[in-house]
């Protein structure tokens, strides 16, 4: 079975690169070993936290802040069981929808577990136990990431275990301990303390949010903390084992921990172990991280490598881009993504998002740099919608008035960070983006306002 181009992993980055690869006029072939396509993100991350994160917050409205509307919601209660169902819906409705997309695109869908087997071959086991073999002249490594599980927490897949168990507990944990305070940790910490749990936060470094600007970080943490997240930082976990019908927790110079259950979220790793590398003389770094040059082409001929198993932030869009660009390059020879400008986004409640760079960053550069903030509470939308805690931080440089970066805590941060990334695309000065005309009473405005306060002149703040 021959192909143009055959590509591992039938994630976020795998399936978008089959698909522009299709719509160049390749011969495609996708492998997936799961049941489903679209990769972590869609079956056990991004989408269904997401989903969750939505469900629970609603239930939290119901029981309180909807009063203030002049709502008056009683004899509200949870069914559990509903809510990890629409959260299954959206996963399969998303899947069946790549799956339609593939076959559109004429893309060949190859479900087994694939390994590469020599230049130019992949070997795919399938559930019968049969092995296909596919020949190309290019293969696209798109094998995604995998959870880090540090040395003495011991994962038994029911009471202490991954972000991939945490998404369907069968009940809601009385009191849960999450060791880990980055995205992961916090976005799922959020939903269980929601919905009744006693969340614990066990993080190592002395802040939250690793990457994120430590302004905006160190709001997020008061505004977590006074949520009802127990955040405790600076703390070095030893060990995290099921014992009985709970779980306890060592930690260097505390007293140990008992809990119903543990969510490990310590970060991902390049899922490159078991992949067939050497049969292509090629090696992983470390991490598992596959060096790729400019066109994501690897060391060894008509390999090349993108997304989570490649270095750079570990999020579904840079894979998607990754994707696009590496087969317009075996197109065209030349291909670009700005890696500088890759937004990230917590969705915690305040949302958190970033683009560019951080304050940190640019004094640690010598970058002479001014700011400009607008909170949330000055916004006539925000006020409309009873969400008006948070703001909008807007860093640009001192002498040519490029913004050099955005980072917002506030209603639909995720949202509002593209409108930033798509102006710093185009280099925008933050001049540019306080002459542009924002509609209102809208939450964009918020960004116009730190634009303006940048240069000492904020209207409504």
């Amino acid at each position: 079975m021959t192909y143009d181009l055959v590509v591992l992993g039938g994630g976020p980055g795998g399936y978008v690169a089959a698909i522009r690869a299709a719509q160049l006029g390749m011969k495609v072939a996708i492998v997936e070993k799961e049941s489903r396509f679209g990769g972590t993100c869609l079956r056990v991350g991004c989408i269904p936290s997401k989903a969750l994160l939505e469900s629970s917050y609603k239930y939290e409205l119901a029981l309180g802040e909807l009063s203030q509307h002049g709502i008056n919601a009683e004899g509200v209660s949870l069914d559990l069981g509903v809510m990890m169902k629409r959260k299954s819906n959206v996963v399969q409705t998303l899947s069946k929808g790549i799956e339609a997309l593939l076959a559109k695109n004429t893309v060949v869908k190859i479900k087994g577990t694939g390994r590469l087997a020599g230049v130019g071959r992949v070997h795919v086991a399938g559930s019968d136990g049969g092995i296909t073999e596919l020949s190309s002249q290019r293969i696209i490594l798109a094998v995604g990431s995998k959870s880090v599980v540090l040395p003495g927490i011991e994962c038994d897949g029911s009471r202490v275990g991954t972000s991939t168990d945490a998404l369907s507990f069968p009940e809601v944990p009385k009191h849960l301990v999450v060791i880990g305070g980055g995205y992961i940790g916090l976005e799922l910490g959020s939903v269980w303390r929601r919905l009744g749990s006693r969340v614990t936060v066990l993080e190592y470094s002395d802040r939250i949010l690793t990457g994120i600007d430590n302004e905006i970080a160190s709001d997020a943490l008061a505004l977590f903390r006074k949520q009802g997240l127990d955040i405790q930082l600076s703390v070095k976990v030893l060990s995290a084992k099921a014992e009985g019908t709970g779980c306890v927790i060592h930690s260097e110079g505390r007293d140990s921990m008992h809990c119903d259950r543990v969510l490990a979220a310590t970060g991902r790793k390049p899922a490159t172990s078991d992949i067939g590398l050497e049969t292509i003389g090629l090696s992983a770094d470390g991490r598992g991280a596959i060096q790729v040059d400019g066109q994501y082409r690897t060391a060894a001929p008509g390999v090349y490598a993108i997304g989570d198993c490649i270095p750079g932030p570990m999020l579904a869009h840079k894979a998607e881009e990754d994707g696009v660009a590496c087969v317009e390059a075996m197109q065209s020879g030349w291909c670009h993504v700005d890696y500088g400008l890759v937004p990230a986004v917590v969705f915690t409640h305040p949302e958190i998002a970033t683009v560019g760079r951080t304050e940190e960053q640019l004094q640690a550069d010598g970058v002479a740099y001014k700011k400009g903030i607008f909170p949330f509470r000055a916004n006539g939308r925000a006020r409309t919608i009873n969400d008006i805690t948070g703001k909008v931080k807007l860093l640009a440089d001192s002498r040519s008035d490029a913004v050099l970066g955005v980072h917002i805590i506030g209603p639909a941060a995720g949202d509002l960070i593209g409108e930033a990334a798509a102006a710093m695309s185009f280099g925008a000065s933050s001049e540019d983006i306080a002459r542009v005309c924002h509609a209102h009473p809208t939450l964009p405005e918020a960004l116009k306002e730190a634009a303006l306060a940048a240069d000492g002149r904020a209207i409504h703040a």
